[in-house]
């Protein structure tokens, strides 16, 4: 596998991280009503980031058996996190829950927790996009870790210090990680206008290419509020 970019300067992923003695086993992730199953033929990637101090700020409670890891401050602080690798297409009809996913198993949670710190997120992406990459779990995580570590964050605190665009995030990133240019990363944000994540487009070799209309999120103009990481 071609590596997305060259090696991580700068990682934001897990300021600190702390794995607990015992990893907790998720549940079986299956479709929802409604959900079909895909298998289309894969065209390119999205591998898809969250910013966690946004996604800590929305949940009900950052203690719980959900979030709790990744929330809750005692097993660390977070900024940039892995969402997932998802697998794409031509269109939006992306593959989805193309075989039925087993358990992922309690040492690929425990290598991978720290890049994606919720075992039951784990265990979503791996049943609802790695099926569709991979008969393997630990085949599906490693190729996305390796892309994940190659990412370079620019720096967010000076971007939360004033207000921003989505072309003004787009170009910050670019601007940090080479062979990227703006066109080839996707930002989304909540409905009072907050970065939840950012993305990147990747082809079918999983190197960076130009995003697709429908990837393509909030656009250029669109103001974004950035949350700041909590104190440590």
């Amino acid at each position: 596998m071609t590596l997305l970019l060259t090696p991580a300067a700068a990682h934001a992923q897990a300021l600190a991280c702390k794995l607990p003695d015992r990893i907790p086993v998720p549940r079986l992730d299956q479709p929802k009503r409604g959900e079909p199953v895909r298998n289309p033929p894969v065209t390119g990637y999205l591998l898809s980031l969250s910013w966690s101090p946004q996604h800590c700020a929305g949940v009900r409670n950052p203690k719980d058996a959900r979030d709790g890891f990744q929330c809750s401050g005692n097993n660390g602080r977070f900024g940039w996190v892995l969402h997932g690798l998802w697998p794409e297409t031509d269109s939006r009809d992306y593959p989805q829950w193309c075989r039925p996913a087993k358990i992922v198993p309690q040492p690929v949670l425990r290598e991978h927790l720290c890049m994606t710190p919720s075992v039951q997120l784990l265990q979503h992406e791996w049943a609802k996009h790695g099926t569709c990459m991979s008969p393997h779990p630990a085949a599906y995580f490693f190729s996305a870790a390796i892309l994940f570590r190659a990412v370079r964050f620019p720096d967010m605190a000076a971007l939360a210090a004033r207000p921003q665009t989505a072309g003004s995030v787009r170009r910050a990133f670019a601007a940090v990680n080479p062979g990227v240019s703006a066109p080839m990363i996707a930002v989304t944000t909540d409905r009072q206008g907050w970065l939840k994540e950012v993305r990147l487009c990747l082809g079918p070799r999983m190197r960076p290419q130009r995003c697709k209309p429908f990837q393509v999120g909030a656009r250029d103009t669109a103001s974004v509020r950035i949350r700041p990481l909590p104190k440590a």
